[in-house]
């Protein structure tokens, strides 16, 4: 079944808003829990994660063709592998997503309201959770606008901490450490989460031909990757991966440390335009899963209504908000977030000829780095991820057999 294209976008607008959701506030934060567990290897492995969130976008991209409405990989986990499969993507991504969305209210937090971070991330979570419930979206305009500020942000960043010499820098004797290359990968998959933009949007977002997705797809994700590597560079001349790894603002830290006192407060409003983007990105992706798996008849049928599962979500979100720090929270949401992949590359894989647009070796690729990666993950998160996957979808299994 070919999707039905409701409105057509230029070329270039696919490009920005797939650069729009990935450059969330992953850029401002992901480099912390990377470099404590690889130290500049971090530079590399986000180079590996581009490669997974290219399989996975080509799988997305694919299915949401075949497949149009909301929910995403739940739900083309579901109609492909079956209910079972399914009810575990669905766990995954949801908690995957909410956890991403604390990390970014923590970010917010640690960027904009130092003095009191917590204050600050509950309180943009809860005006973007407002936003959303209300349907507010990032249209192609407003995205363009975001993109050109974290952009131009993030290359002040990176122009301040080439411009002057590194401060004189003792690291710890193994800061950089090779074996954990792979897990710092998996923990950078969080850099590019808001590709679905593109690739899976839900009902009343824009969709793209598979020609214009062909080109989207990988510009987008090569224009991320270059930011990353320039920003993650750049970091890592100035602070060193021993203090990277214990920074909860890393770009603030490094330009202070380039002397770059007085561009702070641009800083600041870089991370916070990010942050509120991000998070409309990711609740809104939370919430149409939500809803989807309610109406499948797997959670009851109040949270089939936006409005209550996007309270809902918020609610969850400002739990994890109190209990997880943001490193915690961005390693824990990858984690998830890379059994979500493992699903949605594993149910691309068996797609039929006629939907596909891209090889089929590129999901069994993106199948196969979603696991190598995922067991590479600290044991505690990845036995966390592994025990909701398993309780939401038991728990999924269990509410409908009693309806």
């Amino acid at each position: 079944m070919t999707r039905t294209l409701r409105r057509q976008l230029p070329a270039a607008d696919a490009v920005l808003l797939g650069v729009g959701g990935m450059l969330g506030a992953g850029v401002f934060a992901v480099f912390t829990p990377a470099s404590s567990v690889a130290g500049t290897y971090a530079l590399v492995g986000v180079v590996l994660a581009s490669l997974l969130a290219a399989c996975s976008a080509f799988s997305t991209a694919d299915q949401a063709r075949a497949f149009p409405g909301d929910g995403a990989g739940y739900m083309y986990t579901t109609r492909l592998l079956g209910a079972w499969p399914g009810r575990m993507a669905g766990s995954a991504s949801v908690a995957g997503r909410f956890a991403a969305a604390a990390a970014i209210a923590g970010t917010f937090g640690a960027y904009v309201t130092p003095a009191r971070p917590l204050l600050g991330a509950l309180g943009v979570l809860a005006v973007a959770a407002a936003l959303d419930v209300v349907g507010f979206r990032l249209n192609p305009k407003l995205n363009r606008v975001v993109v050109a500020v974290v952009v131009a942000v993030l290359a002040i960043v990176v122009a301040a901490c080439f411009a002057v010499p590194p401060p004189v820098i003792t690291n710890a004797p193994d800061a950089d450490q090779p074996l954990g290359l792979l897990t710092s990968t998996g923990i950078l998959v969080f850099a590019y989460l808001g590709f679905e933009r593109i690739t899976a949007p839900g009902h009343g977002g824009a969709t793209f031909t598979a020609r214009r997705l062909h080109l989207a797809i990988p510009v987008a994700l090569v224009g991320v990757l270059g930011v990353y590597l320039a920003v993650g560079t750049a970091v890592f001349r100035q602070l060193g991966p021993t203090r990277l790894s214990l920074s909860p603002t890393p770009l603030l830290d490094a330009v202070i440390s380039a002397g770059g006192q007085p561009i702070v407060p641009l800083i600041a409003a870089g991370a916070a335009v990010a942050a509120v983007a991000g998070l409309l990105t990711v609740l809104g992706d939370a919430r149409r899963t939500v809803v989807a798996i309610a109406k499948d008849k797997n959670l009851p049928a109040v949270f089939g209504v936006d409005r209550v599962a996007g309270w809902a979500g918020g609610a969850v979100i400002a739990v994890l908000v109190l209990t997880l720090d943001v490193s915690t929270a961005i390693t824990f949401a990858a984690c998830a977030m890379l059994a979500y992949y493992a699903f949605t590359n594993a149910s691309a894989r068996i797609l039929l000829r006629e939907d596909r647009t891209w090889p089929m070796r590129t999901a069994c690729f993106g199948l196969g780095l979603s696991v190598l990666y995922g067991m590479t993950m600290p044991p505690l998160l990845l036995g966390a991820t592994v025990a909701v996957v398993l309780l939401g979808s038991v728990g999924m299994s269990l509410y409908r057999r009693m309806m």
